[in-house]
């Protein structure tokens, strides 16, 4: 019985520091690796879609923004644009929903749009599992709770994003995400990025009830 004990006892302190190695070590490596290769193979599709946004934005084809990334340190992300900058009678930028271009809405459809975030993961910024990288302007409205989203980088996709996405409600997606901070692991990453995948086949929650985008975060209760 006590044998049996310390081999239970010994197998869970290597799977600890398994999960370990993989957070601060391999993980990385399996973002490089796995970006490298997404992007030689999404190249012919970024191309096609550069030149699309190109004639539909009136030359502009990237979104450039800062966001919070590990720690709450700023970084440029990249993105494809989907919304034109057409403005009311009084200069200001008209609804997500108005601005929202045919091909945009395609590529948010598919997700494609998140592509171009491929070279944040190889540049360090991002990781390919993690939190969504918020606004800037959210980080002085998270309650401590909420904060430890960016124990770890931020993510093109993460557990949030398979389990309702745009579709859910603050409160619920910041639970998700600091489920994942709690619980990061290859075998974790592994069913993220696999489930996706399917997700972006069944265009599952890209949007949230009434709006075209996510509505923003006014802070919690």
């Amino acid at each position: 019985m006590r044998l049996s004990l310390l081999s239970t006892s010994f197998l869970y302190s290597q799977l600890d520091l398994l999960k370990t190695m993989y957070k601060k070590y391999y993980k990385r490596l399996f973002d490089f690796v796995f970006a490298s290769i997404l992007l030689l193979i999404t190249s012919p599709i970024l191309l096609v879609v550069s030149l699309l946004l190109f004639k539909a934005n009136k030359g502009k084809v990237f979104f450039y923004q800062l966001r919070p990334g590990y720690l709450g340190n700023p970084f440029c992300i990249i993105k494809f644009k989907t919304m034109n900058d057409f403005t009311d009678n009084d200069g200001q930028l008209l609804s997500d929903a108005e601005r929202l271009t045919k091909v945009g809405s395609f590529i948010r459809k598919t997700s494609i749009d998140e592509l171009p975030q491929l070279i944040n993961v190889l540049k360090g910024d991002l990781s390919l599992i993690g939190p969504r990288p918020l606004l800037m302007e959210y980080l002085e409205k998270y309650s401590p709770y909420q904060m430890q989203r960016h124990n770890v980088k931020p993510g093109i996709t993460g557990w949030a994003q398979i389990n309702g996405r745009n579709a859910i409600s603050w409160e619920k997606k910041f639970e998700l995400d600091i489920w994942y901070v709690q619980n990061i692991s290859f075998k974790t990453d592994m069913m993220i990025f696999f489930k996706t995948i399917l997700k972006i086949v069944k265009s599952e929650g890209i949007s949230a009830e009434n709006n075209a985008t996510m509505e923003k975060f006014m802070g919690s209760n």
